[in-house]
């Protein structure tokens, strides 16, 4: 993500569907979402952080999806987000999938969860295509939410059994 995608983020962070289950509140403006841009620093600190998704046919961003790093649980998290008219197109599996794959195959990874509120029913469904498995209640946001997990050895049984 770069500074100059501010508008196309703050866009996308001022739907409140878009963010409905996220516990993030709107950019309050253009400039704050450059800001936040500015001062990402997940790749500095962690070696990983969320991706912008550009459609390879004519440039669009669709969204971002990546892994985050928890500092609370030591953790990695799947995370996506999408402009809405991008939903139900395979988009956040597709992506989702690569990183899972890039998680497991260049950062060595042991681990990957995904958490989503209970009532998400489309992001679950995502977690569930990409193999993940439900691990345990939570709450996340002051939702009861759900958190997923694969390893490397299911993701590859995953991916096998697929075909």
């Amino acid at each position: 993500m770069q500074p100059e995608d501010g508008a196309t983020f703050y866009e996308l962070n001022s739907d409140p569907e878009v963010i409905r289950y996220t516990g993030d509140p709107p950019f309050a403006s253009v400039e704050a979402a450059t800001t936040f841009l500015k001062n990402y620093d997940a790749y500095k600190k962690f070696g990983m952080g969320r991706w912008v998704v550009v459609r390879k046919e004519d440039g669009i961003i669709l969204g971002w999806c990546g892994l985050k790093f928890l500092e609370e649980s030591h953790e990695v998290d799947l995370g996506y987000r999408f402009f809405k008219k991008y939903w139900s197109r395979g988009y956040a599996t597709e992506t989702a999938d690569r990183c899972i794959q890039y998680g497991f195959d260049e950062l060595a990874l042991t681990k990957i969860v995904g958490r989503s509120a209970v009532s998400n029913y489309a992001s679950l469904r995502v977690l569930e295509k990409c193999g993940l498995k439900f691990e345990k209640f939570n709450t996340l946001f002051g939702e009861d939410s759900v958190q997923h997990a694969i390893n490397k050895a299911e993701y590859l049984a995953f991916k096998k059994n697929r075909g």
